[in-house]
């Protein structure tokens, strides 16, 4: 069974960093191209991907501001997130792409 459990979700004021962490299970983490993506409105928005390799794509909004990162050893995806906006505010998740498993999410809410 997959389990993903994201952390690091606050509230942040405009221009502060967050740091994202999602703990993957029962999956051969490692094989899997990850990705992190968020909902607000109703709406869900993938912000980047990661493959095994470490070849990384962003969504045009977060370029520059937002890295993404694995560590393999610890089966965890990371999401570094810096120069917050409030349109980054959403519930944030990771997730093994190909697969149906979503974790709970975790919120990021930025305002002053």
């Amino acid at each position: 069974q997959v389990q993903l459990v994201e952390s690091g979700g606050d509230l942040v004021q405009p221009g502060g960093s967050l740091r994202l962490s999602c703990a993957v299970s029962g999956i051969h983490f490692s094989i899997y191209v990850m990705g992190w993506y968020r909902q607000a409105r109703g709406k869900r928005e993938l912000v980047a991907t990661i493959t095994n390799d470490g070849r990384t794509t962003y969504a045009d909004s977060v370029k520059g501001r937002f890295t993404i990162s694995r560590d393999n050893a610890k089966n965890t995806v990371y999401l570094q997130m810096n120069s917050l906006k409030p349109e980054d505010t959403a519930v944030y998740y990771c997730h093994p792409q190909s697969t149906p498993s979503w974790g709970q999410g975790t919120q990021v809410t930025v305002s002053s």
